[in-house]
């Protein structure tokens, strides 16, 4: 007969689990303020965000949506699709009030929200605090890559915050009535709702199989009907925009551009480009379910499903990165029953953000990418140059900030804005086949902003003599001309 252990041996099991828990409990309270501090220390450099908040100036200033094209030199008054309209609106009007810096904050907050309500969701139903700072970081680490200050933050936001919300299984009509509200302002914020409702269905699928694999059981189990039912209120939800059932054509023109000119965000994970980014999600992936795995019996079936259907849109088109990532957090996070989080952490927690927030706005200015030609367009603005830039896409954001109504411009990043045959002609500058005087007669250019390792041969037919345009600026990424005279 073994004889049984000493009682103290009992406490002391005990007060090293507690222990434990507090290290556990400390660590996930500390790590949004670590997740924010390396995401604040991130240098600007999506092109898009320049003409995004120019727009939203604009639309500040008209009290709502711009409907006519302001911008681009060729469309001048054609229709323009109000894609992301109060996005924008919100990120100008945060850069009015707080400058580059306060803008940098905020998106931050927001981008990191999303993983942030989500995880405090399961923290709330029982999710240890050590799996939960597991799935924060990791989740982090795996959609960091895709981080910059765009209107794709508030999709992130919506997205963690609608997942939260199923989560926390309220009452069904307390569920759908919320998301409702959340699924509308998301798609007018940022139309990305779709990608509400593939979740949701994702979502009703797993819960429906699930319920239908326990009901035998557990009688007292519920089917998903608040996820089933946001499923069409979502598909509805897209339409809910001033551009209504043109969001669809937009769609699609954006995608089928962006894949014609090579973006790789829209291109899958498997193509050279995007190897790299491929790392990080696949680790993931392998942690995820190998958690999955070990606690089947725990694992939520409608956040597996979800976490594989994201999965597989992300695998096809790395621009769903941010999305999967999310996802990942309840799959990780596994409830292991009732935990409390107790008031110290969640102080903690905020003061950490607050900190963070502060310090890093104090002592690290905001810092732009160096692919973008903030120092040749400055140069430019100190000329006396006024009408049409001739310049390369990922050039139009910053000229449309810095110079509208000054000066338009010939491409932007909105892929959707511009023809086949625009985006061909681009095609035949970058060879040297479209000449220097074909592309003055066509678009007349008060000035060129050019990348000469990229338009080499346009570059070159500037620098001559007889070209009637004079260099003002150059440095390793970009280039100035102006006339002669």
């Amino acid at each position: 007969m073994v004889p049984p252990p000493p009682p103290g041996d009992d406490v002391t099991q005990a007060a090293a689990q507690a222990g434990r828990r507090s290290g556990a409990g400390w660590v996930c309270a500390l790590v949004p303020a670590v997740c924010l501090g390396v995401l604040l220390l991130r240098p600007v450099w999506d092109v898009d965000i320049f003409w995004q908040l120019k727009l939203g100036e604009l639309i500040l200033q008209r009290g709502g949506p711009i409907r006519h094209e302001p911008f681009a030199v060729t469309h001048l008054g054609q229709a323009l699709p109000t894609v992301a309209w109060l996005g924008q609106a919100v990120f100008a009007w945060v850069r009015e009030q707080g400058g580059w810096t306060g803008l940098r904050v905020f998106d931050a907050l927001c981008w990191c929200g999303g993983f942030w309500v989500l995880a405090a969701a399961c923290r709330r139903q029982g999710a240890a605090a050590g799996a939960v700072a597991l799935a924060l970081a990791l989740s982090f680490i795996a959609a960091l890559p895709a981080a910059s200050i765009r209107p794709q933050t508030f999709g992130a936001l919506c997205f963690g915050a609608l997942l939260a919300l199923l989560k926390l299984q309220l009452r069904t009509w307390k569920t759908v009535a919320a998301g409702t509200a959340l699924l509308v302002l998301w798609q007018n914020l940022h139309p990305s709702a779709s990608i509400g409702a593939m979740a949701l269905a994702a979502h009703a699928a797993g819960g429906w199989a699930a319920w239908l694999r326990h009901r035998a059981e557990d009688s007292r189990s519920a089917p998903p009907w608040a996820s089933a039912l946001l499923v069409p209120v979502a598909l509805v939800s897209m339409f809910a925009t001033p551009d209504g059932l043109n969001i669809l054509a937009v769609s699609a023109r954006n995608a089928q551009a962006s894949i014609a000119v090579g973006a790789s965000e829209w291109l899958p994970l498997w193509i050279p480009a995007n190897l790299t980014n491929a790392l990080p999600v696949g680790g993931l992936t392998l942690i995820a379910l190998g958690i999955a795995w070990r606690r089947r019996h725990r694992v939520a079936w409608s956040d597996l499903a979800v976490m594989l259907v994201m999965l597989a849109a992300t695998v096809t088109a790395y621009r769903f990165v941010l999305f999967w990532a999310i996802t990942t957090i309840p799959v990780i996070a596994v409830s292991v029953g009732r935990q409390r989080f107790g008031q110290s952490y969640r102080v903690a927690t905020w003061l950490g953000v607050a900190l963070v927030s502060v310090v890093t706005s104090l002592m690290w200015p905001t810092r732009f990418s160096d692919n973008l030609p903030l120092a040749a367009v400055a140069t430019l603005r100190g000329t006396e140059v006024r009408g049409t830039i001739f310049t390369e896409p990922e050039f139009g954001g910053v000229l449309i900030d810095a110079g509208y109504p000054r000066w338009r411009v010939t491409l932007d990043g909105r892929y959707y804005r511009y023809t086949d045959g625009e985006w061909s002609r681009y095609g035949d500058v970058l060879a040297g086949t479209y000449t220097l005087r074909r592309i003055e007669r066509r678009y007349r250019p008060a000035a060129f902003l050019l990348r000469p390792s990229h338009t080499t041969a346009l570059c070159d037919a500037l620098d001559r003599p007889d070209s009637g345009w004079r260099r003002i600026w150059r440095d390793e990424g970009a280039a100035v001309w102006v006339p002669r005279r």
